[in-house]
């Protein structure tokens, strides 16, 4: 069984009407219901505003997959549980960053680098391209897909090279964006997956759900571990 949080920050524009009416109960609880229709998945929500900002070390150090969406108060997350959070990666936890998560402290602390991109309101129709279709995130998928309605993101995208570029985005006007690419650090990989505006029913789209159910496979590690910390050590081999 793959235990897996599903946290959002859930505040602001994820309350406004206009997101309310799309998702009455937030998109962490929609994603959340969808995993949990996988038997080997076993998926709870979380939210900024619960206690320990919604990821209390009793529910982290159990978690196996953590997905993250964060939009207006990446600042509002503590440096304490962007560094616990980091550690756990390092120590074998997946992660899955979703949409404008792009800008959180744990992913930014991840890939050391700024995750800042272009971007544009109002949606755009995009087609996310499989350009890995031999991957475990890109089975079950057709050749593309086509969303109505998402907010563009755009290259240039403030990342290191990924270690694999899964989807690649087209948008109505003209932009491109590496729109799902994974990284492998430490005993821990991490997949980020660009869809996700929290006024367009992207998370409804099965081929999306699909992605997240194939995400959070590819981001178990199995119950295989890696230890964090260093110690202080006796030589193996005598001394002169």
């Amino acid at each position: 069984m793959i235990n897996v949080t599903v946290w959002s920050e859930f505040s602001l524009s994820c309350k406004c009407a206009e997101a309310l009416a799309v998702y009455p109960e937030g998109h962490h609880k929609l994603i959340a219901d969808a995993l949990n229709k996988c038997k080997n998945i076993k998926a709870v929500s979380a939210t900024l505003d619960m206690p320990n900002q919604g990821l209390p070390d009793e529910l982290l150090n159990k978690t196996d997959v953590l997905f993250w969406w964060g939009h207006c108060k990446h600042d509002d997350v503590t440096e304490e549980l962007a560094d616990k959070i980091a550690r756990r990666v390092y120590g074998g936890m997946g992660l899955v960053l979703l949409h404008s998560a792009h800008l959180s402290k744990p992913f930014k602390r991840i890939i050391g680098a700024s995750g800042r991109l272009n971007w544009g309101e109002g949606g755009e129709r995009e087609r996310i391209w499989v350009v890995n279709p031999a991957h475990e995130i890109a089975q079950g998928l057709p050749e593309y897909i086509d969303l109505e309605k998402e907010e563009m993101y755009g290259e240039p995208f403030g990342i290191p090279e990924p270690d694999e570029t899964v989807f690649l985005s087209w948008f109505k006007g003209g932009r491109v964006l590496r729109s799902g690419v994974t990284y492998r650090r430490g005993a821990g990989k991490v997949f980020y997956f660009q869809p996700g505006h929290e006024g367009f029913p992207t998370y409804y789209n099965p081929h999306i759900q699909q992605i997240l159910i194939n995400a959070t496979n590819w981001a178990y590690s199995g119950g295989r571990t890696q230890k964090v910390d260093c110690d202080c050590v006796l030589p193996i081999e005598p001394l002169d």
